[in-house]
């Protein structure tokens, strides 16, 4: 049994803050956003900074969705929104008397090269490329500028973690599986594009479960990436999941229809087009084990309990 532990999400209130309060129950969870009791504007310190002190587990969440158009403004403010949280939560951190053992930061999976060759691990993964879309790119940008905010805090007493995380699925509402099973239900799950392109994801059990393991192994620090060992192409994620949610037929899409499809519903077609091949080198060779490696499984299980929810 792990004893009770104090873990301060900042930037907790979206769908993955959710589930980490939801899986850490038992423990003391402290939420920190822009319109929670404990608030925050994102970049400067102030009074939400005391929940720090003596906190056992930092996890950092902010960050500007980035399921928008790709606009100077919103670019400007993907950037800004998770560099200053990073920042300033540093600050908190070294400022503290008693600062947290071990702070988990959330980092992004599309850091990695598009790629259909070869899977991404920590160790190997390709993350700069001379080709590609902007936009896929601008992506990268972000994510290396997020990973050296959390590398330059000066926080010597605690452990520092990026999360390299994969989507994370879950059946609650809203989140990217009820979108894309919402998809799927209206027949339109289909390959996109020629489907070639890899999908990393992760069952929310696993991702709880990769949490827990890093807060208990203070060995393991930098970055780790948060995805089943299990990445498949598109047009085999579709298939997998049309058939746990019993729709036989997905109708598919070209690129240039998904390029359209994403610009009237004011997104970006790189996050359904560029081809995310990620692995958990780190959590697999420390022996990890997955309750749900496999997304045909995931899916079963994910169908099933969004029907009962």
């Amino acid at each position: 049994m792990v004893d009770a532990m104090k873990i301060v999400i900042p930037g907790g209130t979206g769908h993955v803050g959710v589930l980490i309060a939801r899986a850490f129950a038992d423990h003391e969870i402290v939420i920190i956003g822009r319109s929670t009791p404990i608030a925050w504007d994102g970049k400067t310190l102030g009074p939400w900074a005391k929940q720090i002190e003596g906190a056992d587990v930092v996890i950092g969440l902010a960050g500007r969705s980035v399921n928008c158009r790709y606009t100077e403004a919103n670019r400007a403010e993907m950037l800004s929104s998770r560099v200053d949280s990073t920042r300033v939560v540093g600050e908190a951190i070294a400022a503290a008397a008693r600062p947290p053992r071990v702070w988990l930061q959330s980092s992004t999976a599309t850091i990695y090269a598009h790629r259909l060759d070869a899977a991404n691990d920590e160790a190997t993964g390709l993350i700069d490329t001379p080709t590609g879309d902007p936009a896929w790119k601008f992506s990268v940008s972000i994510a290396k500028a997020w990973e050296e905010a959390l590398a330059a805090a000066p926080t010597p007493k605690t452990r520092k973690v990026a999360l390299r995380s994969a989507m994370v699925m879950s059946p609650d509402r809203d989140g990217i599986f009820d979108v894309l099973y919402k998809i799927t239900r209206r027949g339109l799950g289909g390959a996109i594009g020629g489907g070639a392109q890899y999908v990393s994801w992760i069952h929310e059990r696993d991702f709880a479960r990769a949490l827990e393991w890093l807060i208990a192994h203070d060995d393991v620090e930098g970055a780790v990436n948060m995805a089943s060992p299990h990445p498949l192409p598109q047009r085999e994620f579709m298939a997998a999941l049309r058939a746990a949610a019993g729709r036989r037929v997905g109708l598919p899409a070209t690129a240039w229809m998904a390029k359209l499809g994403a610009f009237v519903m004011r997104t970006e077609a790189e996050l359904i087009l560029k081809s995310r091949r990620v692995v958990p080198g780190r959590l697999l060779a420390a022996g990890f084990a997955f309750e749900y490696p496999d997304w045909r499984e995931a899916a079963r299980d994910l169908v099933a309990r969004r029907a009962t929810g």
